[in-house]
């Protein structure tokens, strides 16, 4: 499931609001399916500026431990309280429930693909 509303990374995060001043991202169901079980989720802190194509945060899970790269620059608004006490929310929903930064845009995204070429990057449908 790729959902056509959202932007998508090389590094498999979604961003959600790509043409606002305010943005959330989390990681894709390709990126969730791949890890397995998610045990751990390390974010950044609110005030915390994040610069594109950065790693921010890390997902560990059952299989091993995976960098989250920032999609955006900017400051981090609010994280996913939730993700702390139930990381597998990711898993269950990672384009919903499982969300994990919004960040307010110090500048235009830039990389993002639409759906379509986040298919063609994960041969999914």
């Amino acid at each position: 499931m790729i959902p056509e509303e959202l932007s998508y990374t090389k590094d498999h995060e979604w961003v959600r609001g790509s043409e606002g001043e305010s943005v959330t991202f989390g990681i894709t169901d390709y990126a969730q399916d791949a890890l397995g079980d998610i045990v751990y989720v390390s974010l950044p802190k609110v005030g915390d500026t994040i610069v594109a194509h950065e790693p921010c945060g890390e997902v560990e899970s059952t299989k091993s431990v995976s960098e989250i790269y920032a999609p955006v620059s900017g400051q981090v608004t609010a994280v996913n309280d939730v993700l702390g006490q139930a990381p597998e929310t990711i898993n269950a929903d990672p384009y919903g429930d499982g969300w994990l930064v919004e960040v307010s845009l110090t500048s235009p995204p830039e990389g993002l693909m639409d759906a379509a070429a986040y298919r063609g990057l994960t041969g999914g449908e």
